[in-house]
């Protein structure tokens, strides 16, 4: 199918996919944090309230970007440009400060699974580095004169999606066990770290040399 990107590349985006998902940030924070309070029905609740706004972003990303190749090649070449430039930031500071995992017990009252789901919407669809990865990051993907990158901008921004809910959900299945390892383990929290940050600037680097060429 057309949309779908050769295997190679199809293997390098689910690699970073799978670095991405497991890195702690601000998401599984509140999928954490949110089990650890009320058990796996609010960290589920949490996780569907963010793929929800992930899902508004993918599908703005897909089809906006799709409409900026259309419409200006040009326009597109610099938006990658700038995307590599970002992501080259993102592994700065992965290294600088390092994951964004603090989880801490709620109050005496539990927050019920609908705030928790609409709270999931909220860090995710008001929040634009969501939106700035998503036009930053699949670009990398595809090519400015591909008769088909409207479909392959779609498809990878909901396999972005799909895999990384999956990755969550067996997170919060093992939550308490996931808290336990990263507290026990500093060091392979810097591990997810320096993952991350080479994911990032290795896609830099061969997104601003493709560019050069």
């Amino acid at each position: 199918m057309s949309f779908i990107p050769s295997m190679p590349l199809m293997a390098s985006f689910t690699l970073a996919c799978i670095v991405l998902a497991i890195t702690p940030g601000p998401d599984m924070t509140l999928f954490l944090s949110r089990t650890v309070a009320g058990g796996k029905r609010l960290g589920y609740a949490a996780m569907l309230g963010a793929c929800t706004g992930l899902l508004g972003h993918a599908l703005l990303a897909g089809f906006g970007l799709s409409a900026l190749i259309a419409a200006s090649p040009n326009a597109f070449l610099v938006i990658k440009i700038t995307g590599a430039v970002y992501l080259l930031f993102l592994a700065v500071q992965a290294i600088r400060h390092g994951s964004a995992l603090r989880i801490q017990r709620e109050g005496s009252v539990e927050p019920g699974a609908w705030s928790t789901y609409l709270t999931g919407v909220g860090i995710n669809l008001t929040n634009p580095k969501v939106i700035l990865f998503y036009v930053t990051f699949l670009p990398q993907f595809i090519e400015s004169g591909d008769p088909a990158a409207s479909g392959k901008l779609l498809f990878l921004a909901l396999y972005f999606l799909v895999l990384g809910s999956i990755i969550n959900a067996l997170v919060i299945a093992v939550a308490a066990q996931f808290i336990d390892l990263l507290r026990a383990n500093p060091r392979g929290m810097r591990i997810f770290d320096y993952c991350f940050a080479t994911l990032m600037g290795g896609f830099a680097v061969k997104l601003l040399t493709a560019q050069g060429r």
